[in-house]
């Protein structure tokens, strides 16, 4: 067998691999987070809430939009280690940017895969309107299907859906709670 054969091989397997996860403390609330272990990409993060205490949802989110990944399961142990971890572990500590360079892949269409890549691009410490997230995903007059991108993004925190705020200066919604978002955005410097 040539190392060719034996490396495709060992992909495929690790396409069948239960998701590795972690829960890191982020802002007084356990952050959970899931990735496939092939290739380090997160599929799903978010919080754990007194409704969610274990944030079972991100599962069930995630079989929702991608039902072939989800059946995969998660692994029978937290990985905390690692690059994934680190870098929560980095952000907790007050290095808002090292978030940045996590890999990330959800199912998307084409103007949520805008909206999500718009996400990105906003800078910890800045918070922008729906509006301004629309213009910037490249659908100005687009704002409820900005929200909605917002809305169904399944890798919170690193594609920065806490970032988005009302015109009025309200923070608006946000599917783990006003007071997570709150104190995301005081961690990263955008409101006093």
């Amino acid at each position: 067998m040539t190392a060719a054969t034996r490396g495709s091989q060992e992909a495929m397997l690790g396409q069948h691999a239960p998701l590795a996860h972690a829960v890191i403390e982020i802002v007084g609330h356990p952050f959970r987070v899931i990735w496939t272990p092939e290739d380090g990409a997160v599929r799903a993060a978010g919080f754990a809430t007194a409704a969610d205490p274990t944030a079972d949802s991100l599962v069930e989110r995630l079989a929702r939009l991608d039902p072939a990944l989800a059946a995969r399961g998660l692994a029978a142990a937290p990985d905390p280690a690692g690059p994934i971890g680190d870098a929560l572990r980095a952000y907790a500590a007050g290095d808002t940017e090292a978030v940045d360079a996590i890999h990330v892949a959800q199912p998307e269409t084409p103007f949520r895969g805008e909206v999500w890549r718009a996400l990105r691009g906003v800078a910890a410490g800045e918070a922008v309107t729906y509006t301004e997230l629309a213009g910037r995903a490249g659908r100005p007059t687009a704002v409820r299907a900005a929200a909605s991108g917002c809305a169904n993004n399944l890798v919170a925190l690193i594609v920065p859906c806490h970032r988005i705020v009302r015109t009025d200066g309200g923070l608006g919604g946000y599917l783990f709670g006003v007071d997570i978002k709150e104190r995301l955005l005081r961690h990263e410097g955008a409101i006093g």
